[in-house]
């Protein structure tokens, strides 16, 4: 039974995110989730406490569904520790990334939402700090060139290449953001 509801849970978050994604956070109600999710009416009233809870659980879950696989760990792990690597690595996470376009636009939705609501703000704030750290201690222990200030410049610069290909996909072509990608670490990465 437990995990009939674990399943039923995910995908009430899942759907969430769908919702926020093509929504925004204002239309994120849960009678949306329920549609999205094909339940019937106040199935996910029964899952979450009140909103507050629904969008903290999606931003967590977009996280979740973000993580590399254990074989992308593995190959990274064992990759050749030098610039072009690093920035294979980099092209990964873009492509991660745009193959969930609708999570990472959620995302989004829950950052600006965050700025109202001090307890989604403490949440994500919390996670995106322990990913920051997390990835600068993989980095630390990669072997790979730069430093824990590279690590950071290309989290934020990488972040907002991410933006402009989901938003506006036009203004850059897949040559220019790679080209991109390339300069982003020849320039920020130092040996």
């Amino acid at each position: 039974m437990v995990r009939r509801n674990d399943e039923r849970r995910a995908a009430l978050v899942d759907a969430a995110i769908e919702v926020l994604a093509r929504e925004g956070a204002r239309g994120l109600t849960f009678r949306a989730v329920d549609t999205e999710a094909g339940v019937p009416t106040g199935t996910a009233s029964n899952y979450f406490a009140n909103r507050d809870d629904l969008l903290t659980q999606a931003g967590a879950r977009v996280y979740e569904r973000l993580q590399p696989s254990e074989e992308e760990v593995e190959r990274q792990r064992t990759a050749q520790p030098d610039k072009e690597t690093y920035a294979e690595l980099m092209r990964e996470v873009l492509g991660r990334v745009s193959g969930f376009r609708t999570g990472y636009l959620a995302l989004l939705e829950l950052r600006l939402e965050a700025t109202r609501r001090p307890d989604l703000r403490a949440v994500l704030t919390e996670r995106v700090r322990a990913d920051l750290d997390a990835n600068v201690a993989h980095h630390e222990g990669s072997g790979l060139p730069g430093d824990a200030t590279a690590v950071r410049l290309l989290y934020l610069a990488f972040n907002w290449l991410i933006v402009e290909q989901l938003t506006l996909p036009g203004v850059l072509s897949e040559a220019e953001r790679d080209a991109l990608v390339a300069a982003a670490v020849e320039r920020i990465v130092t040996e």
